[in-house]
């Protein structure tokens, strides 16, 4: 395994779910010092990070449109749950000694600066880990969304989905025993397929910004920095 990494700027995603640990709800500190433990090595490694946090560990929007309620204040009440565990992480981070700034798509400035493509690139310049909070500041957009467009902006060279599996399958392998992993696919093929790694205006706007998709278990420690160097086990979603 070579011992310098793939890429030089990437954009990390991370489920809110994977912040749970074994917890039915909110934030397990042990869990997201361990993911901070693994942006810091990668930080170490030269590797500019951006991150990306889900919110389904505290609200989803989607539950309260299912309900008959509004889907648009349901969404709001999603990106401030990104926001909280943005701001947890980032607290991790800073006990690592990880000089992080976390930038909202929502103005929040007694809390944390407002994003924009120039400060983004600013901090990274720094050398600093830039976590992305509030989703992309609108309604009916995933994180995942959130992500791509993130990616595209801040100029990274790959996105790293981190899931609660190793890869892209056919089916929930925790549920189906007979599905099959991908060690390689395109975003048309994933767009073809409906698999579920990404939705779709995630996949389809990394693909039209030719930005690979890595999907890995978010939960081996060390995983992030060893698929960075080209080790481990993921698939990879690229056109090239």
């Amino acid at each position: 395994m070579p011992a310098t990494p793939l890429y030089k700027r990437v954009l990390l995603k991370a489920s809110g779910e994977a912040l749970m640990g074994n917890q039915g709800f909110g934030i397990d500190v042990a869990v997201a010092d361990r993911i901070a433990s693994d942006i810091a090595e990668a930080r170490a490694m030269g590797v500019e990070v951006g991150v990306v946090v889900g919110g389904g560990n505290i609200f989803r929007g989607v539950a309260v449109a299912s309900k008959g309620g509004d889907r648009v204040t349901g969404d709001h009440m999603g990106m401030l749950a990104t926001i909280i565990n943005a701001l947890a992480l980032a607290t991790s981070l800073r006990k690592l000694d990880v000089d992080t700034v976390v930038l909202s798509a929502i103005a929040m400035p007694e809390i944390c600066e407002s994003f924009s493509q120039r400060a983004t690139l600013y901090h990274l310049s720094l050398g600093r880990v830039v976590i992305f909070a509030g989703g992309t500041g609108n309604p009916f957009f995933t994180t995942d969304s959130a992500a791509a467009l993130r990616a595209a902006e801040m100029g990274a060279e790959a996105i790293f989905k981190g899931t609660q599996v190793d890869g892209i399958y056919t089916a929930d392998p925790k549920k189906d025993p007979n599905a099959v992993r991908f060690d390689r696919l395109t975003h048309s093929e994933v767009l073809k397929q409906g698999l579920a790694v990404m939705d779709v205006a995630a996949v389809a706007l990394a693909r039209e910004n030719s930005i690979p998709i890595i999907v890995f278990s978010i939960h081996e420690k060390g995983g992030f920095a060893e698929i960075l160097t080209g080790g481990g086990r993921a698939t990879i979603v690229t056109d090239n």
